[in-house]
């Protein structure tokens, strides 16, 4: 069985060396790459994110990654986001205090955690749909977070005969969304790539709806 074909976003930012390891692992023919061509026609697109927000999309609109983000869903073509590579999803950012407009591809805004402790890191359970991909087989274990800022609120509205999204869920101080399904889009605010066996296993998994 040919391996799945993966582009990893080489923008600038995030842990990509990492995450290219990871994918290898979880048996994907990866590829690190902004080139446009190779973006568009890989099997999957995995958007790394590390950082603040706003310098995140600084370099993604330099890059433009947004663009190429959003024309591969378009056309149903699989996209993950992680950490701040899923924050930029949602419509908007808020950090000490300044704004700055996301991708859009959420309704929702990134804040920072209302937490005793922060940033928010080291290992923590998630609380996923029964029916999850991602997490099939993993819903015992515990993944890797770095982070003070997430989205507390999951507001995007779908009815059916459309498939509802499903929301996988972490608390620090509060709940806060830990993972996204939506049809070609799907993401993490944790680290599949520090999360040792279990974050090889739930890329594994999102190579097999590929």
């Amino acid at each position: 069985m040919t391996a799945p074909s993966v582009a990893v976003l080489d923008y600038g930012s995030g842990n990509v060396h990492s995450a290219v390891k990871a994918l290898q692992l979880a048996g994907a023919d990866v590829t690190l790459t902004a080139d446009r061509k190779a973006v568009m026609e890989a099997d999957g697109l995995l958007v790394p994110g590390v950082g603040a927000f706003t310098a995140v999309m600084d370099a993604l609109d330099e890059a433009r990654g947004g663009e190429l983000i959003d024309r591969r869903l378009a056309g149903g073509r699989p996209v993950l986001g992680i950490c701040v590579g899923m924050q930029v999803m949602f419509e908007r950012g808020i950090e000490r205090g300044e704004g700055r407009a996301g991708l859009g591809e959420w309704p929702g805004t990134v804040e920072e955690l209302r937490a005793p402790r922060l940033p928010h890191m080291g290992w923590n359970t998630v609380d996923a749909p029964a029916d999850s991909a991602l997490f099939e087989g993993l819903h015992d274990e515990r993944f890797y977070f770095v982070h003070s800022y997430a989205a507390r609120e999951w507001t995007l509205d779908v009815q059916k005969p459309h498939r509802v999204p499903g929301v996988t869920w972490a608390e620090h101080g509060e709940r806060f969304v830990a993972a996204v399904e939506n049809g070609p889009l799907s993401a993490t605010q944790f680290h599949p790539e520090k999360s040792g066996a279990a974050g090889i296993a739930l890329l594994s998994n999102w190579l097999k709806t590929l």
